[in-house]
């Protein structure tokens, strides 16, 4: 379905609950910030529910406030319409899914290529750069005039996936829909700051004992990570350092793929994250575990002790890189 059949459900419905995928980054925080805004504008209402809390260093963001932690109250919010964002899944919404048992309509508005259009309108637009890029356009459809606080958490929905607009999910019109959303005078160095240059020092600390558990595969095209207990140290890091970890391998010359295997303690799981240099499509590698994302970003959980399942997993991996030669 289109842009405009979801303008269209939009225009329909008045009454928003509106939710992104568990572990929510720059992305789905300006998409859902973004969303609401736009949605407070057409004279409707709007609830924005999260299962996790808002991430460090994204406090910065205008309404932030408004994202609501899942709770047992929770159960209390009126909504006539569904709106799921940056989500291929929608039980990567965690518990929030669970809020719509009268089984209202839902939209489904993403940008990854596995997305399992799982709404009663789905905007799936896979060579968007991010769903905050999508919501910028929806603004553009309805002829919505931006404010700076909508253009800030856009922008850095934007620029936080495209990788400060070095991937290449990055189009012209990326660079166009960014070029806008600066005429309202954001400060990009301190966004900047704020989401990449402020890791705590017991962070640091966590991240260089990962860093150093970094290893070769397939004669150095394959970066792997193993971030289990010792790395943790039975506490939570304010940053992601999974995300801080790949960014790493992928920068090493010659690795075509960077795999990072975290451990969760609780459900004997394995949450696998996998990033690409392009020429491997990841996505492939995570839908065989029953994952997903884009191209040069996927990831899957596999539940299994960590041994078998770095086992499957590389040998996976190596198996598409020998099919890219």
């Amino acid at each position: 379905m289109s842009k405009e059949k979801i303008c269209a459900g939009i225009k329909k419905y008045n009454n928003f609950l509106i939710t992104s995928h568990t572990s929510p980054e720059g992305d789905a925080l300006g998409a859902q910030l973004g969303f609401y805004n736009l949605i407070k504008k057409l004279g409707k209402r709007a609830t924005i529910v999260s299962q996790d809390a808002l991430p460090f260093g994204y406090d910065f963001l205008p309404g932030n406030r408004l994202i609501r932690r899942l709770s047992k109250t929770s159960k209390r919010i009126d909504f006539d319409c569904f709106a799921v964002l940056d989500c291929a899944d929608l039980k990567r919404t965690g518990e929030v899914y669970k809020l719509n048992i009268s089984n209202k309509p839902v939209l489904n508005i993403d940008h990854h290529i596995s997305n399992k259009f799982f709404g009663d309108v789905n905007w799936v637009e896979a060579r968007a750069s991010s769903c905050s890029e999508m919501i910028y356009k929806l603004y553009k459809q309805f002829r919505i005039r931006l404010d700076k606080e909508t253009a800030l958490v856009l922008y850095t929905g934007i620029m936080t996936d495209t990788g400060s607009f070095r991937y290449s999910n990055t189009s012209s019109f990326t660079h166009q829909a960014a070029a806008c959303l600066l005429e309202f005078g954001i400060n990009v160095a301190q966004v900047y700051r704020s989401t990449y240059e402020n890791i705590p020092l017991s962070d640091v600390l966590s991240l260089l004992k990962l860093l150093g558990s970094m290893q070769f595969y397939t004669q150095g095209k394959i970066a792997w990570f193993k971030m289990g207990k010792e790395v943790m140290q039975g506490r939570k890091p304010c940053v992601d350092l999974a995300d801080l970890a790949l960014s790493f391998g992928r920068s090493v010359k010659a690795v075509e793929v960077v795999v990072l295997f975290k451990e969760n303690f609780k459900t004997r799981d394995v949450r696998v994250n996998l990033r690409s240099q392009g020429k491997v499509d990841v996505n492939k590698i995570a839908v065989l575990f029953g994952g997903g994302g884009h191209k040069t970003a996927a990831g899957c959980t596999l539940h299994g002790e960590m041994e078998q399942v770095i086992s499957k997993v590389l040998k996976a991996c190596k198996q598409c890189v020998r099919q890219k030669k």
